[in-house]
């Protein structure tokens, strides 16, 4: 029995403690998912991050588009992936914030079924219209869109994300009957703008700015509370009179259950990542806001971004498609 009993201690002492997860991780590459279309915003800000992260943990991650739901096919996969740190979810406010108000079959719980890790950044929106558009200023906009009910139309990379629930705010802050065309991605939605296809849209900044630059698009305002560095002439919505404000947010989690130890060491990964040189200068030829903040920090902002969305959907009306 004595022996047994040793034999019960030495198995015991064999077991990692919590402190062993931080030290052995990451052993192997780490899977960065992006609920989003190559090419598109979240992707953009994703893979600036994913470079950073790899130096910061000394091995690869490596970014992987699951499109599809406005974010909740890629969100649903990382919930359902084990809880070890390997398979990582690059969120924004869509997944997180909008389809779960929307869609009351969303197969997760933003809040109880993912383990924040850190915020990222914040990126403005800008809202843009076809040089057909005879409108310089967004009060043209309106008076156009007034004068023609659900004539107009604005295009966006689906239903319930970021940038069509923009296009919703507006339409309720304007007092206007435009017509939302959903596209398979942020990237076919700026396509078909550019193709004259749709009339306006709000995209992120970062990806439209060359397009802006090139006269392809012509950019009317940002959504932000200040005018972008990069569009010193461009107006804020809200200069022209209306209640509206909002924008791209990103942040790293996990699936529920992540030993803590790596969620610290994830943390301190990404803190690193966005205070390097590289990291930085990408973020900001961009336009992009690095935006720190610990897991506490994000909860608030998810619990906080689903209270406002609840309030925006039903005053809109929207409906899940």
């Amino acid at each position: 029995m004595k022996h047994s009993g040793f034999g019960l201690l030495g198995l015991l002492l064999m077991i990692p403690g919590p402190g062993a997860w931080a030290q052995d991780y990451p052993a192997r590459p780490v899977r960065l998912i992006s609920p989003s279309g190559a090419g598109g915003p979240v992707d953009v800000i994703c893979r600036v991050l994913a470079q950073g992260l790899t130096e910061a943990l000394g091995q690869q991650v490596v970014v992987e588009n699951r499109v599809g739901a406005a974010g909740l096919i890629g969100t649903e996969m990382v919930v359902k992936s084990p809880p070890d740190g390997y398979t990582l979810l690059f969120g924004f406010s869509g997944p997180l914030a909008i389809v779960p108000n929307l869609n009351p079959n969303t197969p997760y719980d933003p809040v109880r079924d993912l383990a924040p890790i850190a915020k990222v950044a914040e990126a403005q929106y800008v809202l843009l219209v076809h040089p057909s558009v005879p409108a310089r200023n967004v009060r043209e906009l309106v008076v156009l869109a007034k004068a023609q009910p659900a004539r107009m139309h604005f295009s966006s990379g689906g239903v319930g994300v970021g940038i069509h629930m923009a296009g919703e705010l507006f339409k309720v802050a304007a007092g206007i009957d435009i017509v939302h065309v959903a596209y398979k991605g942020a990237a076919p939605a700026m396509t078909a703008l550019i193709a004259g296809e749709v009339d306006m849209m709000f995209n992120g900044l970062p990806p439209t700015f060359p397009h802006i630059k090139s006269g392809r698009v012509r950019a009317l305002a940002v959504g932000g509370e200040k005018r972008s560095p990069l569009l010193p002439d461009v107006p804020t919505v809200s200069e022209s009179g209306l209640n509206f404000k909002t924008g791209g947010w990103y942040a790293v989690l996990a699936p529920r259950g992540t030993p803590p130890a790596v969620v610290s060491r994830l943390n301190e990964a990404v803190t690193r990542a966005l205070a390097s040189p590289q990291v930085k200068t990408a973020y900001a030829k961009l336009a992009v806001d690095i935006s720190e903040g610990g897991p506490a920090d994000l909860a608030r902002q998810i619990r906080g971004e689903l209270a406002v969305w609840a309030q925006v959907i039903k005053a809109a009306g929207i409906k899940a498609q």
